[in-house]
């Protein structure tokens, strides 16, 4: 079997406030694109011998040696993302949402009925958001299945880490874009889900996810659909959108009366609540959804940018609050809906959000620290993608999703001193660095950046 190597400074996280620096650690990756072992300690000239206790022969060719300027840490994961709307990002900032969504979004995403078009934005897109470190991403697809079908061909072809949902809504959207029937959708969702294990039947990199877009987009025969294939598919995750915007809460209040203002209990009564859901936003919560997140073991994808310039005001999701109850969060670039598609300036946004959200709780919930902010967008997105036991940090027997950082490539970065501890530079890449310090891209051991 053949092993690569890397050795130099790795950097992961193992909880929110556990960050891990290790310098001179070797990494040692299988012919599966697992992590074989982690080393610690190790200086250059023992490489070899390090290698040879372990049975493993030494090639220069298989050891990476990372100078000070280049350290190692695990590939960003993106646990909101519409792949459709790659297009269209910057567009409509300052919309409240059921407008942007009717004037911006639903007339760009109807495009992918075309599959040429459907390739040629999904080729772009996919290329995008691996430039940025995005080794995992989970993506909601237009309504159309052959579109969504190309979109999983293409994060294969490309070797991209992906949850790939069909995206269902019959109702609340135009005539020109809405599923055209409850039995169409479905029968289109089961469509993708077996193109998906036909092409990836071991599930090594794809997996389907159930997309009801939201409540609003679906009504209660659709929803009761979704649920039934989710209790029949217990290997399937389930996304969508909860209480993200007052306009948008208002509005799902008004078709679903029953359930009192609770979007954890109508999603929870269609049986698509539970710890395979991933749910984006969540900026207003109650005391009882709260709970309710808890109990099922749902997760958060946390989308800063987007919550911060569409939707209508400046909306700060309670992250302090969720880590400190164990909820999982995890961060989204949510593509079309901000005005920056990187991670890196999610986390960014996060630390903002976070601030203002310790004036709003008049201290209570302290903002975040950069610690935190790289959890979320590693370990803590992988909980919430239910595969923080194959990525999201070294750990021995995942795989090897990383990232080579290069704090001197060419860039605005601040620059690096001499007397900089690695924890100093690892900050400043954090929050000035950008896709042109993301030297290399590895997903199960594979070099994929374009």
């Amino acid at each position: 079997m053949s092993f690569q190597a890397f050795h130099g400074t790795v950097i992961h996280s193992r909880g929110p406030s556990e960050l891990i620096i290790l310098k001179d650690a070797l990494v040692i990756v299988d012919g599966d694109g697992k992590i074989a072992n982690l080393v610690e300690d190790v200086s250059k000239d023992k490489v070899s011998s390090v290698l040879s206790s372990l049975n493993i022969p030494y090639s220069s060719e298989n050891v990476r040696y990372l100078p000070r300027s280049e350290f190692l840490i695990p590939g960003f994961i993106d646990t909101h993302n519409h792949a459709p709307q790659w297009a269209q990002r910057g567009l409509g900032q300052s919309m409240h949402i059921l407008d942007w969504l009717e004037q911006i979004t639903f007339p760009n995403e109807s495009r992918f009925q075309d599959p040429a078009y459907a390739r040629r934005i999904y080729s772009s897109c996919v290329d995008g958001f691996l430039k940025q470190g995005i080794t995992t991403a989970s993506y909601y697809g237009s309504l159309h299945a052959e579109a969504t079908k190309i979109l999983a061909d293409i994060c294969l072809d490309k070797g991209q880490r992906a949850l790939v949902g069909k995206c269902n809504m019959n109702r609340n959207a135009p005539e020109y874009y809405r599923d055209a029937t409850v039995e169409a959708s479905l029968k289109d969702t089961e469509d993708c889900i077996a193109h998906i294990r036909q092409i990836d039947p071991q599930g090594k990199l794809l997996k389907h996810v159930l997309t009801p877009r939201f409540a609003i987009s679906c009504d209660p025969e659709l929803l009761d659909g979704l649920g039934k294939i989710a209790a029949a598919n217990p290997d399937l995750p389930i996304q969508t959108h909860f209480n993200e915007a007052e306009q948008e809460m208002t509005f799902t209040q008004e078709l679903f009366p029953q359930f009192k203002g609770s979007e954890a209990d109508l999603y929870e009564h269609y049986g698509l609540l539970n710890e395979r859901s991933i749910l984006a936003h969540c900026c207003h919560m109650t005391e009882y959804e709260m709970s309710r997140l808890r109990e099922l073991g749902c997760g958060v994808a946390h989308c800063p940018v987007s919550n911060m310039t569409v939707g209508g005001g400046f909306m700060a999701a309670p992250i302090r609050d969720f880590l400190r109850r164990g909820i999982n969060v995890g961060l989204g670039t949510d593509s079309g809906g901000g005005f920056s598609s990187s991670i890196l300036d999610a986390m960014r946004q996060a630390l903002v959000a976070s601030n203002a959200r310790e004036v709003m709780s008049q201290g209570k919930d302290k903002g975040l620290d950069i610690g935190e902010l790289f959890y979320l967008a590693t370990l803590g997105g992988a909980k919430v993608c239910s595969l923080d036991n194959r990525v999201g940090n070294f750990e021995l027997g995942k795989e090897f999703d990383a990232l080579v950082i290069d704090t001197n490539a060419p860039g605005v970065m601040t620059i690096v001193e001499d007397e900089d501890s690695t924890r100093t530079v690892f900050d400043k890449f954090v929050m000035t660095g950008d896709d042109r310090n993301i030297k290399e891209v590895y997903v199960r051991g594979r070099s994929v950046k374009p």
